[in-house]
């Protein structure tokens, strides 16, 4: 008589239960990490941004109230990526609107101060309606 090996039934059970409890734990994990990645995408992009606002406020002492008066384009739509919506100048604020990658509408707000030495700070860590896990550990309170 031959006897037979394998898995039982049972031990496959308990196999896919484990994969299935991993796979619960891993997938809201990576999608909040993609969030944070696309919300990153717009800091880069408020990069470029932050030195038309920093060439304005050295050129002419205060900040510009338009994107327009930054020398960018008017029309804050104008400036977006895979995960920005738009990008707008209000003052001493960059707000950085985001599309449905990681919550249609949701903002994030980029404030500059003038340093004591003439130069300009940049906090990402107020303003905005961007939830705090999506923010990456330089703009979290």
């Amino acid at each position: 008589m031959k006897k037979q090996s394998g898995f039982t039934l049972i031990e496959l059970m308990i196999v896919v239960a484990i994969i299935g409890i991993l796979a619960a734990i891993a997938i809201p994990a990576y999608q909040d990490y993609t969030k944070r990645a696309y919300v990153s995408e717009g800091l880069y992009m408020a990069d470029s941004v932050k030195t038309s606002v920093s060439e304005y406020y050295a050129s002419n002492g205060y900040w510009p109230s338009t994107n327009a008066s930054a020398g960018l384009p008017a029309t804050p739509s104008s400036i977006g990526g895979q995960a920005v919506r738009a990008i707008q100048i209000s003052y001493s604020h960059i707000i950085i609107t985001f599309n449905t990658k990681v919550i249609s509408g949701t903002q994030l707000i980029v404030s500059g101060t003038t340093a004591y030495i003439g130069g300009i700070r940049w906090s990402c860590k107020e303003g905005g309606t961007l939830i705090e896990k999506y923010r990456p550990s330089t703009c979290r309170n």
